[in-house]
């Protein structure tokens, strides 16, 4: 078989998978509005809308933002990937959210007739054109993202909060491609918008069974200094046998580029967020899988936004080293 067949053949499967269980995500997705206080760190979630153009429309997309409870650091956008929801990451916008970052976490969707998808399903180019839009034209509190965030911000009792400078963005599974494309979009078309975006934080990512929106993304990125990691898990059919993973690993020549968790989950990203969408095909995530890669993903992201360097997790560094000694990571690195 050939691996165009392969491709179209999990494409399949996943999409089978996806409209048996459609009902359920929608009824998962929450509704309502307002600001809703964490029992922890005091973060602060609220759920509004945020205006994205798909061909001659303008959707009124779920937004969810998270404050944390003390002066932000920066901003993470948060991405799920194909068949999920913002609420499938709320575990994981909340640990970005208690280190100190503002998160936003939108829900894109993952079939639509215009191919305004998270995944590449056809041609979701120019959909992912005016999301990276979104970015950048982030200063502009009058423009579409700084509305949605003024919104929330009021919400959350934080009306005089600037959405902060500092961007990282992070994608889980499709939403690592999405990511990744938005970010070189911003460096093509966006100079001022990408000197404000500090790393990628990639989760699982999946690279789409069509087009070279990640590979185009990748490539483009090589030819700067931007930090670039990945938290995977090994190779199998949910992460596309880890072609995410492989696409970044091919095209960014770095030495170190994040780790796999050896006994990993394509769930882990999604924590305590996950649902049965995610593990009856990929097993329930382990506790401490989740706890290593929301450790090392707030801590990069960290690191990006402040420009610091935390030894500690990276190869050398004594968390580090003990997680590999004890077979639990492994590095990633640049061909």
């Amino acid at each position: 078989m050939s691996a165009i067949s392969r491709r179209r053949t999990s494409l399949a499967r996943l999409l089978s998978t996806a409209a048996l269980t459609a009902a359920v995500i929608a009824a998962a997705v929450p509704s309502a509005t307002g600001a809703e206080q964490s029992a922890s760190a005091g973060v602060v979630k609220v759920s509004n809308t945020v205006d994205v153009r798909c061909a001659f429309l303008t959707y009124k997309r779920s937004g969810d933002w998270y404050f944390p409870a003390d002066a932000p650091k920066g901003t993470v956008w948060l991405q799920h990937g194909f068949s999920r929801s913002n609420g499938n990451l709320e575990d994981m916008a909340r640990r970005y959210a208690a280190v100190g970052f503002v998160v936003f976490a939108p829900t894109l969707p993952s079939a639509d007739t215009f191919g305004c998808t998270v995944s590449n399903l056809g041609n979701n180019t120019a959909f992912l054109d005016n999301v990276a839009d979104l970015f950048g034209k982030a200063s502009d509190p009058t423009d579409k993202l700084g509305r949605s965030f003024a919104d929330a911000a009021a919400k959350a009792g934080r009306p005089g909060l600037r959405l902060p400078e500092k961007f990282v963005f992070s994608g889980h599974s499709a939403g690592g491609e999405a990511v990744s494309y938005v970010a070189n979009r911003l460096r093509t078309h966006y100079p001022s918008a990408f000197a404000r975006l500090s790393g990628l934080v990639l989760l699982d990512p999946v690279n789409s069974f069509i087009g070279l929106n990640m590979a185009n993304a990748l490539n483009g990125l090589n030819t700067t200094d931007l930090p670039v990691h990945a938290i995977s898990s090994p190779p199998y059919l949910a992460n596309g046998q880890a072609s995410g993973t492989k696409e970044l690993t091919t095209d960014v020549h770095r030495d170190f580029l994040g780790i796999r968790l050896t006994t990993g989950s394509h769930c882990d990203a999604e924590g305590a967020s996950t649902d049965a969408l995610c593990t009856l095909p990929n097993g329930t995530p382990q506790a401490a899988n989740v706890a290593v890669l929301q450790e090392f993903a707030t801590t990069w992201a960290t690191d990006d936004a402040t420009g610091t360097v935390a030894g500690t997790h990276r190869p050398g560094g004594s968390r580090y080293e003990a997680l590999r000694a004890a077979g639990v990571i492994q590095t990633l690195s640049g061909s």
